[in-house]
């Protein structure tokens, strides 16, 4: 077996792992469990590091000249592998928005509750926060 042929091996053997721990951490988030998730895990971002350098260092042209069968469970490893990384940042993405409405929702009713009542007068004043959750949105 070539340096190459090894190298496309060990690829496939990185991204069958991955795949288990994205395949764990989507059956977390479906079940409301985001803490049971592994990828953050040093030992898990240690396994993505080194597979993202092992996928950067593969020659294209030795992948296709690699024997069939090996080609072939290249491209559905690496391919499932892409899939679960969009099922989870997609869920990912829906949890954040959902927790973000509802700090939003909770700090208005903050909001609503503190602010005092405002009889109707000929002096206009705008409303003030008063400061009931500070939010840092980070994209």
């Amino acid at each position: 077996m070539s340096g190459e042929e090894q190298r496309i091996e060990r690829l496939i053997s990185l991204a069958g792992r991955l795949i288990e721990v994205l395949e764990g951490d989507i059956a977390a988030l479906k079940s409301g469990n985001p803490r049971a998730m592994r990828t953050t895990e040093p030992e898990i971002l240690r396994l993505s590091a080194l597979y993202s350098r092992e996928a950067a260092g593969l020659n294209p042209n030795a992948a296709k000249a690699a024997p069939p069968d090996l080609r072939r469970r290249l491209f559905e490893a690496t391919g499932r592998f892409r899939d679960l990384l969009t099922a989870q940042t997609r869920l990912l993405t829906r949890m954040r928005g959902a927790s973000e409405g509802m700090i939003r929702a909770v700090a208005e009713e903050i909001e609503r509750q503190r602010m005092p009542l405002r009889p109707y007068g000929a002096v206009a004043q705008a409303p003030r926060s008063s400061g009931a959750l500070l939010y840092n949105s980070v994209v």
